[in-house]
């Protein structure tokens, strides 16, 4: 009875040791953590958790340790390539970590996220333009185009020729945009155009020489905050990463 009792009490310390390891592979255990750890990362991409993915983990964790600790016997992390790749690793790992490590204590606030919604629809501006334009390599056939506009030739048409193949098969449309989208130069003359009008004078760019006809003008359709939040708090985390990142270089001494 009392070597019952004594296996007895040596299965009941065994058995939450063992709950604790995936597996135990010549001797060297891997934890059940490290599954669960898998498990997240997949579940994070949108894997759902189940007992054959847990299963599939464990034996891909006990192939490599396997692998792993037959490399070990070969004195393969000696290699000089081994090392050198090893080391590049470790720098990866370690610089993400320090990265999302000061994303995490500088977090996005509200605030911040909404004064740059208002920055952003502030640039925007209040109108949107419907446009339509021609884009050729000269000002002399801009000249030609808008000479043919003036006797009655369709817009459409003329279109074709456009160096804009995005356009070109539209008959120039441009589509709704805020001024802010285009260049300078091109959002300057579509601002002094009215509704139906076409620029007297070819209009350059770096594209080349524009032909440019407003059609409408429409109060600016900016999405509200919530559509837009998850783009803008991604945009405000790769800035605050960027600022980081400089000023660690400029305090570097470097020689």
């Amino acid at each position: 009875m009392k070597r019952v009792l004594m296996l007895t009490a040596a299965l009941a310390v065994a058995v939450p040791a063992f709950a604790q390891n995936a597996a135990v592979v010549n001797g060297k255990a891997i934890p059940s953590s490290r599954v669960d750890q898998f498990v997240n990362l997949l579940t994070k991409q949108g894997q759902p958790d189940s007992p054959q993915l847990r299963e599939q983990i464990r034996e891909e964790l006990i192939n490599r340790e396997v692998f792993l600790q037959e490399a070990d016997k070969r004195g393969i992390a000696k290699q000089p390539e081994v090392q050198a790749e090893i080391d590049l690793t470790r720098q990866s790992v370690l610089i993400r970590g320090l990265f999302n490590d000061y994303l995490a204590k500088n977090a996005i606030t509200p605030q911040q996220v909404q004064a740059e919604y208002d920055r952003v629809k502030s640039a925007q501006g209040d109108k949107e333009f419907r446009a339509r334009h021609i884009l050729v390599e000269t000002e002399a056939q801009a000249k030609d185009i808008i000479a043919q506009l003036n006797k009655g030739a369709k817009f459409e048409e003329l279109a074709k020729q456009s160096k804009d193949p995005g356009s070109a098969a539209n008959g120039g449309d441009l589509d709704w945009a805020p001024a802010s989208t285009y260049v300078k130069p091109f959002s300057d003359a579509l601002a002094g155009l009215s509704k139906g009008q076409t620029t007297a004078n070819p209009v350059q760019t770096q594209f080349g020489w524009h032909v440019i006809r407003l059609e409408d003008v429409r109060d600016s359709q900016f999405p509200p905050l919530d559509q837009l939040r998850p783009q803008i708090e991604e945009s405000l985390r790769q800035a605050k990463l960027r600022d980081f990142q400089a000023s660690l270089r400029q305090k570097a001494k470097i020689n």
